[in-house]
């Protein structure tokens, strides 16, 4: 059911998981009746998502003020709400200047028009759903930076996302400078920046493991282009390196078709062509493989090739038969002698493939919440082989196969042992933890509270994991630009960005939680490093606050408030 629901400003998911009630029209009326005609200016927080027809419950900010390391990228909202039609309003953002006429050039400042979408909420979370079963409403999350001016119609409020980007080479001391909204009338409003002489390394240098899985062919059928065509790999780019630059290091590929059992909008064919012969032998092709690799590579992401699934969600691995000249499927059972021999013979041309490309040592064999006695079998599998084969997992936490995955990502509701993790930092070896459809809090879905992207870095460092995951950074729905909602899960759980590409709110606060744990990380190092135990035990104390069940009595935002100070002094 459409109404004029949104999170209103007040309302945080993470403590109450259903929609606000809002006011009702009587009520609405009398707030936008003291509300002046003029056009409403205020910086708010970003991490808080405002209702479109609600005017805003703030004090007005005429000034933004804020620190940031160099290297950083800061953002607030600029909120815009009037009682009457305005038929454009621009904003335009000015250079930055310090007393010793150093500067940080407007072009580092982007503006984004904050647009509604429609999404739902949480209630069972998984689970296959009907969209007239649940509260249906719009809520402020894509952003669009192509625009820096919009229409605002009478008794709206329109959100706009500001961020700063301050380069690595920029003199610390305080800036100063303007943006200026251009609307019946011009308004100057000013922006105050203290930029502290730290600095955040780049993006691809961040210790932040952070995980998206890609989805290329939901790029291509937006885009009306064929798959795999150079249309198509031209397309891709932009998408690719908006993930770069948040710090992504792993490439999803696909090694069989449907590795997660076709559960998303569009299909995931595999990048290896499987052909078995007349003569009974097997080939394959990786030249989709090898070209798919070398382009993400190219945008910046590289650390890591994460290949799904030899254990997709349903045991049906296609083929072309040349004898019978049609597709077939295998469907032996994990474990059995037929599986292994279908299995090995690909792996050891597959082994030999990767090592003449150089690309066997950032390999992996990955699975995604597949049993331990699955996992079992392909590790045995795979190190008979080689015994150096890799293997990443995303699923429940196994001390029996622990000290064979390489790429290990826990479920939420799991935690390493503090030896384990230790040990395995020590090893090497990568250790994160991932959120799906199964958490209400904290999580990425549309209606979720920004403030949680931000969250999660924090408790990522307090858990001393090294990064997170989510399965999807682009498996859009039907309609991606305007409906955030699918056939199963919450709304947004699909995709992190719209396309264009278009950012968004939680991708954009998300990148602010990898920002906080690499400046955790740093000064944790540092305060050890000058003997400063003082800030090094408040830090640390701070940190222990981060558990996911104080979040059903204390707003994510509300614990983000107390501890940002300590990063900034």
């Amino acid at each position: 059911m459409m109404g004029l629901g949104l999170t209103s400003a007040a309302q945080d998911v993470s403590l109450a998981l259903q929609k606000p009630k809002l006011p009702n029209s009587e009520t609405l009326n009398k707030q936008w009746e003291n509300t002046t005609k003029a056009l409403n200016i205020s910086f708010a927080s970003s991490n808080v998502r405002f209702a479109k027809e609600v005017p805003p419950a703030v004090s007005v900010q005429n000034t933004w003020s804020t620190s940031a390391w160099k290297g950083e990228k800061v953002n607030t909202q600029l909120l815009l709400w009037t009682n009457n039609n305005v038929a454009e309003v621009s904003i335009q953002p000015s250079d930055l200047m310090d007393q010793q006429g150093n500067h940080i050039k407007k072009e580092n400042i982007t503006v984004g028009i904050i647009k509604y979408v429609i999404t739902d909420e949480f209630r069972d979370g998984c689970g296959y759903r009907k969209a007239a079963d649940f509260d249906s409403s719009y809520v402020a999350d894509q952003i669009d930076t192509k625009v820096n001016n919009v229409a605002i119609n009478a008794r709206n409020t329109q959100p706009v996302w500001l961020s700063i980007k301050i380069p690595a080479t920029t003199k610390a001391g305080g800036y100063s400078g303007t943006v200026k909204i251009k609307g019946e009338k011009e308004y100057d409003l000013p922006i105050k920046i203290q930029v502290l002489d730290k600095t955040l390394p780049a993006p691809a240098q961040w210790k932040y493991d952070l995980d998206l899985w890609q989805h290329p062919a939901a790029i291509a059928r937006i885009h009306q282009v064929k798959l795999w065509s150079e249309e198509h790999f031209a397309l891709m780019k932009p998408y690719y390196e908006l993930l770069a630059n948040a710090g992504q290091k792993t490439i999803t590929a696909s090694i069989v078709n449907e590795p997660w059992g076709h559960q998303t909008f569009d299909d995931y064919p595999s990048l290896i062509k499987w052909t078995k012969k007349k003569d009974g032998t097997w080939s394959y092709d990786y030249s989709l493989f090898d070209k798919y690799v070398s382009f993400v590579m190219t945008t910046g992401i590289n650390q890591r090739i994460n290949c799904y699934s030899m254990v997709p969600w349903k045991i049906a691995f296609s083929y072309w038969d040349e004898a019978s000249q049609k597709e077939a499927v295998f469907t032996e059972a994990i474990g059995t002698p037929a599986y292994d021999a279908f299995w090995k013979t690909m792996l050891m041309d597959f082994t030999k493939h990767l090592k003449s490309k150089n690309w066997f040592q950032k390999t992996y064999i990955a699975m995604d919440e597949r049993p331990m006695k699955a996992m079992q079998a392909i590790i045995k599998l795979l190190k008979s082989v080689d015994p150096k084969w890799k293997i990443a997992l995303a699923g429940e936490y196994h001390q029996e196969i622990e000290k064979d995955i390489d790429n290990y990502c826990i479920a939420s509701k799991w935690e390493f042992p503090a030896d384990v993790l230790q040990k395995r930092n020590a090893e090497g070896k990568t250790s994160t933890w991932y959120t799906c459809c199964t958490e209400p809090y904290p999580n990425a879905f549309s209606f979720s509270s920004p403030a949680e992207q931000v969250w999660m870095g924090w408790y990522t460092a307090s858990k001393n994991m090294n990064g997170y995951l989510r399965w999807a950074y682009n498996s859009w729905t039907k309609n991606p630009l305007t409906d955030t909602r699918f056939t199963a899960w919450p709304a947004g759980d699909t995709y992190m960005v719209y396309p264009g590409p278009l950012t968004s709110v939680r991708f954009e606060k998300m990148i602010e939680g990898a920002q906080d744990f690499e400046k955790i990380k740093q000064l944790q190092q540092l305060y050890t490093k000058n003997k400063n135990s003082a800030a090094l035990a408040e830090l640390n104390k701070a940190l222990e606050n981060f558990n996911i069940k104080s979040l059903s009595t204390v707003t994510a935002d509300e614990m983000l408030q107390r501890v940002k100070p300590l990063l900034n002094q």
